[in-house]
Parts: structure tokens; C-alpha cells; sequence
């Protein structure tokens, strides 16, 4: 069909416009070569593509074309005014219910922070997400149908569990893939829905401060409602902090210590592979030198049936966890030995250098961590540097679990896979006490140990553990809850923690908040890989404020 109608536009001079194509990569491939055996098409003949962007568009198509990029507007002051352009004229007097544009209002402001929130990186979203006018425009019809549906009964209270169900689960919630970021959409949905906007005694505001007051604009008698928005949209700031989205003013800093990191890293690898180090030593010279550094820190591999047979037969969830991750730190000893001593044979030109060993050689004058090496370890994203010294740390809480028994307190950022030893903790637990697997849970408290060397007892159920680093929030360890973040101070090391199995239906939380565990800054990503579990931590503050604020604890920094 396509093919027709292009072929008929090229002998007519016509203008085709075919639209998505980045849905049909493969088809384009077939277009690319229709276009090559083009040899004298009517001069008036045009042909517009439009595309998201992506990596399988045809060379040769974007080789002969103009390109013209649309970005999305930054800022929400802009992101506000582009989205009320496109509100065709006349579309906030349709729905006869006189809510209505103040509500497309709230709606496009909900809409501006939700895309201005990806700005901020994992912070903002989990996962970054495409919301776009599509969204916008659906859900400005759901509110045009409900609000007209209740004018026309005389009903005058607002659907609002309809409402927020329908725009903040299904339309915009429908693209959230993560429970945590739906729950920042759910958030905002009680945040800016509700009877409280039209509260004449307590007016409402998005966010106000000395500089600017995030407000929804009342239209003036006689005037153009839409008029009257813009108007007041072009009153606001042209830049705005954090805040206005429930974020911490820290969050900025987080936003450009990250591009100045990527564009560091970026920096590294355009430095030259060849030639000097740097001091009067040659590139051989100096991966010869760090890879010698490490062999001598690698520790023999574990014998993993010695220390089976040390237990016996009666094992334990837990022991079956610890030989587990024997095997895995087994797997990476021998890998990174093997590694090494063939990259110092090759330097020495007795075998030849493949892709592999080169990789290597280049993390090691990069300082970061090989691909290879990274495949076998849990998720990170330190440094070479800083990662050797996490490896030689997890060594000693393995060494000291063999010989000594299980930690006192665990520190969970050693384990590969720090999930599967809480879920042995839930495993032994239901042994010991005969509840059933599958109604029993985890519940944490933190307590006031701020370090693993002051904590004097073993856990009489459950485990201690240490480790963990609180983004988004701080912690008061005399009263133990959160806290507003320091100025400049995004990460703080949470003091001890308790995990204590219970029984599904005994667990009854008061002034808590529901706080994901990750391996990394990174978070979860769209596959579902990071989240290891859910703590429990202590708050005076609603539980919004904190949701909105992208609280979260980490196993591993940067």
C-alpha cells in the first residue's frame, strides 16, 4: 500500500507523509532501496518521515534527507505554555461543567511535572518514561465525558476516584512499568485532585514561595479563558528548583554531578589507547603493573566441598546461601586470575591480543572495571579502585562466615545475592516456628547501633544487618525517622537495621514508610533488576512527602 502510494506520488509530484516509522524498521530497509532505483521523479514530489529516534533507521535514507528535530520544551514553564498552544480553540468551553478548564489546568500541570521529572535522572523515575500529548489529549476528553455526565444529573460532586483511577492508573499508570514510580503517580493524583482546590477559605497551590506561586489562574470576566491561562503561565518562572515537584533542592546537584560524570567518563575513552601513561611509564608498562597489583590480592579459591562437609547433613537455608556465593566468588577468582595471567603473556607477545584482553587492558588504564569481570560480580558502578576494595571486603565477611559462623551482623552489600539470604532468613524462620511459607513476610527496624562493631548481641529472630545508604532522605537516630536532607548531602549510611520474619497477617505498621532497597544508585531498571527488598522506616511526615522526595536506600555508592 505504501509502495503504491509513493510510486504514485513520485509520477504526480504529490506529497506523502509516512508517518512512525520507527514501528516498521524492517520495511525501511525495502523504502531505502525503492528510493536508490529513483532516477527522475516529478519535481514537485516530497517525502516527509517522522520517527522516534532509533538506532536501525537507514544510513541511506538519512544520508539523502533534511532533518528537522522537535525537542520537548524544558522547564515547566514552557513545558505549561506548549501544551495549552496546542488546545485547539474553544476546547475549554465544551464540557458545560464549570470545573472543567480549571481541571485541564491541573491536568496539564500534572502533566509538565511528570515529563520535567525525568530530568532528574533515577531520582525523578525508575524507569524513564515517554508521556506525551497523546496522553494529555485522552485524558482532557475523560474529564470532558465524567464532568458532562454529572452536569447533565445534576450531580455536584466530581468523580474524583474515577478520575484518578482512569488518568493516574490507566493512562499515565499504564506506561509505568515499576510499583514505585506508579506509586509517584498515584501521589501526585491526591496531591492535585481532590474538593481542596477549590477551597475558597484555604486557596490552593501547586507550590508557593517568595519567588514564585504555582497557582491554578482564574479567568477575568469577558476575557478568553485560554487566554487568561497563558497569561498567568507567562508570569512563572522560566527556570524552577526541585521543589515544585516534591523533590529535594539536593536533586539538582544529584542531576549535575551525573552529566559531569558521564561527560568525564566520555573524556576517558577519547583519550589516546596508545603511547605514555603519564610519568616516563609506557602503556604496557603500567596495565603490567596494575594487573600484578591485583593477582596479588586475589585469594585461593574456596573449597567448597571441605566446607560442606563441615557442616554435615543438617544444613541450613542460610549455609546453602554461603555456599551458593562460594561458588559464584569461585567462578570470579578463577576468571579474573585467568584473565590477567593471559593479558601479561600477551603484552609479552607469547600469545596474541583478541578483543577480549584488549577490553581488559583498556579498563585497566581507565580505572574501570572490565566487562568480563563484571558479568560474574553483582551489579556496581564504582571504580576499579573502589570495587577491589569491596572485593577484598566481601572476602573477609566470607572468610570470617566459614570459620567463625554466621555474621553477627550482615553486611548485605557483600553478598551477590543479598535477597536470597533474606529470603533463607523467612525459610529458617517458618522451620523453626511451623508457619507456612507462604503467609510470612519481612518487616525491618532500624536501630541506634550507627556501626556493625556496636552491636554486642546476635538477633534472637531474625539478623542484624549493615550496609545500607539512605538517597532522598536523612535519618535521625535519636528518634528514629526520617528527615529532611543536609544541604550537599545526598547519601547518608543508615545505621544498623534489623530484618525480623513475622507472619503475614500479625504485621501492623503505624508511621512507617515503605522504602525500596537497591543494589546501586541505578535503582531498577525496565527489566526489573535492583530492587532487592522493602524496609520498613520510621516517619513523622506523611508518607507523600517522602514518595514524592524519590526515597530509597542502596546497598552499594557510586
Amino acid at each position: 500500500m505504501a509502495i503504491s502510494l509513493l510510486e504514485t506520488a513520485i509520477a504526480r509530484g504529490n506529497w506523502l507523509m509516512l508517518q512512525n516509522c520507527h514501528l516498521l524498521v524492517k520495511w525501511l530497509q525495502m523504502l531505502e532501496k525503492h528510493l536508490e532505483k529513483l532516477s527522475k521523479p516529478h519535481p514537485d514530489f516530497r517525502l516527509w518521515l517522522t520517527t522516534e529516534p532509533t538506532n536501525a533507521f537507514p544510513i541511506g535514507i538519512l544520508q539523502r534527507s533534511f532533518k528537522v528535530v522537535t525537542e520537548p520544551p524544558n522547564g515547566l514553564k514552557l513545558n505549561l505554555r506548549n501544551t495549552f498552544f496546542k488546545i485547539p480553540p474553544g476546547a475549554l468551553q465544551e464540557c458545560p461543567h464549570p470545573s472543567y478548564p480549571s481541571l485541564v489546568y491541573v491536568l496539564a500541570f500534572f502533566h509538565a511535572v511528570v515529563q520535567e521529572r525525568r530530568k532528574y535522572d533515577k531520582i525523578g523515575w525508575n524507569v524513564s518514561y515517554d508521556f506525551n500529548e497523546s496522553d494529555f489529549r485522552v485524558c482532557m476528553q475523560i474529564l470532558n465525558t465524567y464532568l458532562s455526565k454529572a452536569q447533565e444529573n445534576g450531580d455536584a460532586r466530581i468523580p474524583w476516584g474515577s478520575l484518578k483511577y482512569l488518568i493516574g492508573e490507566v493512562m499515565y499508570g499504564g506506561r509505568a512499568i515499576d510499583v514505585f514510580d506508579r506509586r509517584v503517580l498515584n501521589t501526585y493524583m491526591d496531591e492535585y485532585m481532590g474538593d481542596f482546590i477549590f477551597d475558597a477559605f484555604q486557596p490552593f497551590h501547586f507550590y508557593v514561595n517568595n519567588e514564585a506561586n504555582y497557582h491554578i489562574p482564574q479567568a477575568e470576566p469577558g476575557k478568553d479563558i485560554k487566554e487568561s491561562f497563558l497569561e498567568s503561565i507567562d508570569k512563572l518562572p522560566l527556570v524552577n528548583t526541585p521543589e515544585v515537584f516534591g523533590l529535594h533542592p539536593n536533586a539538582e546537584i544529584g542531576y549535575y554531578t551525573k552529566a559531569a560524570r558521564d561527560m568525564w567518563l566520555y573524556l576517558i575513552e577519547l583519550q589516546p589507547q596508545t603511547g605514555d601513561a603519564g610519568a616516563g611509564t609506557s602503556r604496557e608498562k603500567f596495565i603490567e603493573q596494575v594487573a600484578n597489583d591485583i593477582l596479588t590480592k586475589l585469594p585461593a579459591q574456596y573449597d567448597i566441598d571441605l566446607i560442606r562437609k563441615k557442616y554435615g547433613l543438617e544444613v541450613s537455608p542460610t549455609t546453602v546461601v554461603l555456599l551458593q556465593e562460594l561458588e559464584r566468588f569461585n567462578v570470579l577468582i578463577e576468571r579474573m586470575g585467568r584473565s590477567l595471567a593471559t593479558l601479561k603473556k600477551a603484552l609479552s607477545g607469547e600469545v596474541g591480543m583478541s578483543n577480549e584482553l584488549d577490553d581488559i587492558a583498556r579498563s585497566l588504564v581507565n580505572g574501570i572495571l572490565p566487562a568480563i569481570w563484571r558479568r560474574l560480580a553483582q551489579e556496581t558502578k564504582k571504580s576499579l579502585a573502589n570495587w577491589m576494595i569491596h572485593f577484598e571486603q566481601r572476602h573477609r565477611q566470607y572468610i570470617g562466615w566459614v570459620n567463625e559462623g554466621e555474621p553477627r551482623v550482615m553486611w548485605l552489600s557483600g553478598l551477590h545475592i543479598p535477597e536470597s539470604y533474606l529470603s533463607a532468613l523467612v525459610q529458617a524462620t517458618c522451620r523453626k516456628n511451623g508457619w507456612p511459607l507462604d503467609k510470612s513476610t519481612l518487616y525491618t527496624r532500624v536501630t541506634q547501633w550507627a556501626k556493625p562493631e556496636d552491636v554486642t548481641e546476635r538477633a534472637m529472630q531474625g539478623c542484624f544487618v549493615h550496609g545500607l545508604f539512605l538517597e532522598g532522605a536523612a535519618w535521625d537516630l535519636e528518634r528514629g525517622n526520617l528527615l529532611p536532607q543536609k544541604p550537599k548531602q545526598l547519601v547518608q549510611e543508615l545505621p544498623v537495621m534489623r530484618v525480623i520474619p513475622i507472619e503475614s497477617h500479625k504485621l501492623k505498621l503505624q508511621n512507617t514508610f515503605k522504602t525500596p532497597v537497591y543494589v546501586t544508585s541505578q535503582r531498577r531498571n525496565a527489566m526489573g533488576v535492583g530492587l532487592v527488598f522493602e524496609a520498613d522506616l520510621g516517619t513523622v511526615e506523611h508518607q507523600s512527602h517522602w514518595t514524592l522526595q524519590g526515597v530509597c536506600l542502596v546497598l552499594n555508592t557510586d
